[in-house]
């Protein structure tokens, strides 16, 4: 075995043969530099993890010669002695290090051994969107059990000026690290998610007065039969091969304003809408019964309107709303609903914003929050809540009472108090 002082002199001697072999330093314990048949040195430390004999051997590499000087790899191992005489085990730790599961995998087995299971199709689709799109961009290489809750919040506070997508990859995060924990995928229950303070979020609340409806179904008409003229987003800009006015038309196709149709007239939604089959029909019954919904099995009953609008529709395949390729669902409407809407001078209307509609028609009409909830398939009493407001409530009813009662005595006539 040889031994020497290692030092860069000492290093520079030192010659490859056909088997690898080490010196060991002649000052430090377990110090020492490995030589490859190759050529390729490397400064190593051996020690013993625990106390005696008995315990195990390890040798874990410092770093290579030539990235390191011989001082520093000398100083490096000193560090590490220092650790292993209080009990720790550095290659132990290492070759955990490198095989700790990261972010970007910890994500996908959430992926596919929590959500694709136990959630919707459009559940685990939302869910693979925020991984793939923020939290591996962000943190995909690090080890799941280093990342912190600082860096968490920077994450949260550079997405702020959208504060409910903010919020939701916060949220998807801190599900992912429960999950890991309950799976013993990290050995804790350090969650970096913890502790976020959630942005404030502003309901959306938008609902198409009667005059809107009639120039959304003007829209709609014109689209179906003669088309839409579409404009260049720059009016101004010179476009050369800017095609003539006859030419420029976006005809909305039967499918298309269907759905656009029985989204108004159902308050369903648009998943379940574009989702609809026939087999799924009920005509004795005027029923649509769903098996599968957000909210579970669900039944969509037909009025008199939805029912033309089924009843103008050829069957192309088992989907009611048939899609670009025979036998295939329509996958979404933003084509044709921006056409729409934009001819409609609605800019800021959602697809969503006609389900709200539906309910605020049933809600202005007298229709009980119970009635309302059960149409639009709420599983929760407080998601209906939020349209209680466009109805005759006790509140509503109290607020007219009361300032009917001022306004009275405001306006009465009574100049007595300024005096003849």
């Amino acid at each position: 075995m040889q031994k020497f002082r290692i030092s860069k002199k000492s290093i520079d001697a030192l010659q490859p043969t056909l088997a690898e072999y080490t010196v060991w330093d002649s000052e430090l314990p377990g110090f020492g530099v490995r030589v490859r048949p190759s050529g390729a040195m490397s400064y190593i430390l051996c020690y013993r993890a625990g106390r005696g004999r008995r315990s195990p051997t390890r040798r874990l590499t410092l770093g290579s010669v030539g990235a390191i000087l011989p001082d520093e790899a000398r100083q490096l191992a000193r560090k590490r002695l220092g650790s292993v005489a209080h009990g720790s085990d550095p290659a132990a730790e290492e070759r955990a290090a490198r095989t700790a599961i990261t972010v970007s995998e910890l994500g996908q087995v959430f992926l596919a051994r929590h959500v694709s299971i136990r959630r919707k199709r459009q559940t685990l689709e939302s869910y693979r969107h925020i991984i793939d799109a923020y939290i591996v961009p962000a943190f995909g290489n690090i080890a799941a059990k280093d990342l912190t809750r600082s860096e968490a919040q920077s994450l949260h506070e550079r997405l702020g000026r959208r504060p409910s997508a903010a919020n939701r990859v916060i949220a998807v995060l801190s599900s992912i690290y429960t999950f890991a924990y309950r799976q013993q995928l990290i050995s804790s229950d350090h969650n970096p998610a913890k502790g976020v303070e959630k942005y404030r979020e502003i309901k959306r609340e938008r609902y198409l007065s009667s005059t809107e409806l009639a120039r959304l179904g003007a829209a709609l008409r014109e689209g179906e039969t003669t088309g839409i003229i579409w404009h260049p987003k720059k009016p101004d800009a010179k476009l050369k091969h800017l095609p003539a006015l006859e030419n420029r038309k976006i005809l909305i196709d039967q499918y298309s304003a269907a759905a656009i149709r029985l989204l108004l007239f159902t308050g369903a939604r648009k998943s379940e809408i574009l989702n609809l089959r026939w087999r799924e029909l009920d005509l004795e019954r005027g029923l649509f019964l769903l098996p599968d919904s957000k909210t579970g099995q669900k039944t969509l009953y037909l009025n008199p309107a939805t029912l033309q609008v089924l009843a103008s529709l050829p069957r192309i395949g088992e989907y009611v709303i048939a899609g670009s390729k025979i036998g295939a669902a329509r996958c979404d409407l933003k084509r044709p609903w921006k056409a729409i809407v934009t001819r409609a001078g609605l800019d800021n209307i959602r697809l969503h914003d006609l389900r709200h509609t539906h309910a605020s028609f049933g809600v202005t009409a007298g229709l009980g929050l119970p009635i309302i909830g059960k149409l639009l398939g709420h599983s929760q009493p407080m998601t209906t809540a939020r349209y209680a407001h466009l109805g005759d409530d006790p509140t509503k009813l109290a607020s007219l009472q009361i300032s009917g009662a001022i306004a009275t005595a405001l306006n009465a006539d009574d100049t007595e108090g300024f005096g003849a």
